[in-house]
């Protein structure tokens, strides 16, 4: 199998994906048109990218059937355009969730105690230990957290470790009274209702929102006016998840300290000339979108990317799939009790392709002995007695036919 590997990736993973007996084409630098003549050229049925752009020209190009992004979130693929294709797109959730938890509290211990300033003194020959002796502290400040998949969880146990109590507000908790039970005892947080009861509360509040179409802009004007005075700020989820202008508002008005890793904004390059009205502010901080950037969470990465694409080159199916459909258009299953014999299930398929039915998922399970077998196929809708006779008494190793409502 090919894997065409268009970014940076780890040289375990290459010798990983050797090693499965894969053949591995390493383009770090292909992207754009460059990606889709790659894709074209090469004929890769699969295709590893981290910042790379995927795009509707590049799902055409070739014969791609999985998208491994390595790395958390799909945001730079058309999971869209995809799924129209039937072209798998996988990704490695919770394998760098350590480096960017260790980046938030690195951005909170800066912006409490003005770190970089000290550093940028210190080299410009200034000693100033009045100055920067006015710290606040961690231990005892609430902790705020907007979100809490696996970076958010993370943060939380550090947070504890600090001293910190740490409430939460996350939307998988609103209907989910177990759930939240279960994040508060082994968590040892506190979840509140509205993500305005958690701003309200915070002494520091950060973001670990995975970016969807809900999510955009999510922290916006109407949710930082709840902001206490002086209150930190961390972002090391997407930039386009808070509105930055009117964050920028509420740090001249409300004196909010920043710690901010990723940006609206950010060049498209590795290296790039920045420019950002908000990070010229003198209480906002910033690194440079480096919060996955570290070799423990790039070789974890690399890992799981192998695993998934030796389960699919073994076995057919795609670890941590985001582009099946949870649910679909299926109302009916037919059940077909049969002897394991060729051309029965096409026998089957016909007669539901003259009744203009369509095949939604089916499942095929075969007995001890493989004398028998049990079809479950589910449909759009429901053959008619008279189809279902007649498929049965025309083909004398179809057993039993039941025909199941699905709720």
């Amino acid at each position: 199998m090919k894997v065409l590997i268009a970014d940076k990736f780890e040289q375990s993973g290459i010798e990983g994906l050797k090693a499965a007996g894969c053949e591995v084409i390493f383009q770090p630098d292909a992207k754009g048109d460059g990606l889709v003549a790659a894709i074209k050229d090469t004929g890769a049925p699969v295709l590893v990218v981290r910042s790379n752009k995927v795009t509707e020209p590049m799902l055409d190009a070739g014969s791609l059937s999985l998208i491994v992004r390595a790395g958390a979130g799909v945001n730079t693929i058309d999971v869209a355009g995809a799924s129209k294709r039937g072209i798998y797109v996988s990704n490695c959730p919770g394998k760098n969730s350590v480096a960017v938890a260790e980046l938030t509290m690195g951005l909170m211990l800066s912006v409490d105690r003005r770190i970089p300033d000290n550093v940028a003194e210190l080299r410009a020959g200034k000693w100033n230990k009045k100055e920067y002796s006015n710290a606040r502290g961690l231990a005892g400040q609430t902790l705020g957290l907007i979100g809490f998949g696996h970076i958010g969880q993370e943060v939380a146990s550090r947070a504890r470790a600090f001293g910190m109590p740490v409430l939460v507000w996350s939307r998988r908790f609103s209907d989910d009274a177990s759930a939240r039970a279960k994040a508060e005892k082994d968590f040892g947080i506190h979840v509140v209702a509205t993500a305005a009861e958690l701003v309200a509360k915070a002494d520091i509040l950060s973001v670990h929102l995975a970016l969807t179409k809900e999510t955009r802009g999510f922290v916006n004007a109407e949710l930082l006016a709840h902001a206490k005075t002086g209150a930190y700020f961390i972002n090391t989820a997407r930039g386009e998840v808070v509105d930055y202008a009117a964050l920028e508002t509420v740090v001249k008005e409300k004196g909010l300290r920043v710690g901010l890793d990723v940006f609206a904004n950010e060049p498209a390059e590795g290296t790039a000339d920045f420019s950002d009205t908000l990070v010229a502010q003198p209480n906002v901080y910033g690194t440079h979108h480096i919060g996955a950037s570290t070799g423990q969470a790039q070789e974890a990465i690399a890992a799981e990317t192998v695993r998934i694409i030796t389960t699919f080159k073994d076995t057919g199916k795609v670890p941590n799939v985001v582009n099946l459909a949870k649910l679909t258009p299926a109302t009916h299953m037919l059940v077909v009790r049969h002897r394991d014999k060729p051309g029965v299930l096409a026998h089957v398929f016909e007669y539901l392709r003259v009744a203009h039915l369509n095949v939604q998922e089916t499942e095929n399970i075969i007995f001890e002995g493989a004398q028998a077998a049990v079809a479950r196929i589910n449909l759009d809708g429901a053959p008619s007695p008279r189809a279902l006779d007649a498929m049965q008494s025309s083909n004398a190793d179809i057993l039993d036919l039941q025909l199941v409502q699905l709720s």
